[in-house]
């Protein structure tokens, strides 16, 4: 018998040092409105964009990265 499961998602936010994994508040919830819910806790996401989705460990994973570059 063939058995489907849906798998969960995990955001991790790229910053600069280090990767910070991010829970997914509410499944129902869009990608975007996720980047919303996190974006008043991490400034940073205000300017990110998400990147293509990839399964790994059993969880679908969605990375939130920062557009912002250096002048100069």
């Amino acid at each position: 018998m063939l058995l489907a499961t849906q798998l969960k998602r995990l955001f991790i936010l790229k910053d600069k040092e280090q990767d910070i994994k991010l829970t997914d508040p509410e499944p129902r919830w869009s990608v975007e409105a996720v980047l919303n819910f996190y974006a008043n806790i991490y400034p940073i996401l205000t300017t990110a964009k998400i990147s293509a989705p990839t399964i790994k460990d059993d969880a679908v994973e969605y990375r939130f990265e920062s557009v912002m570059g250096t002048k100069g």
